[in-house]
């Protein structure tokens, strides 16, 4: 990335413009954020880790699995069971009713 901006640097100088070298370092500046959120940030002091792209999607793919109660997957598998319960709780209390 260095090497990147020397060039850059370099052929805005001599294409003769300050405001053209602060333009080159401005989209470089962006190209190297983007790197970093691709690739994550380590911890620094004060600065807690960020994970990378890849990082974090595999940790949301891992939410949409059953892993034996602790997922997404399984939280609604649970709520979808119990509300199935109550449909049929209520089915049978309104039956019961209608007979009265």
């Amino acid at each position: 990335m260095t090497e990147i901006l020397a060039v850059c640097v370099a052929l805005a100088v001599l294409a003769g413009g300050t405001t053209v070298v602060v333009k080159i370092l401005q989209v470089v500046k962006k190209v190297g954020d983007a790197a970093d959120d691709w690739r994550g940030e380590p911890a620094r002091p004060g600065v807690p880790a960020r994970p990378g792209v890849m990082e974090r999607l595999a940790a949301i793919e891992a939410q949409l699995k059953p892993n034996g109660g602790h997922s997404t997957r399984d939280v609604v598998n649970r709520v979808e069971q119990s509300a199935r319960r109550i449909e049929d709780t209520l089915a049978v209390t309104l039956e019961q009713r209608r007979e009265e």
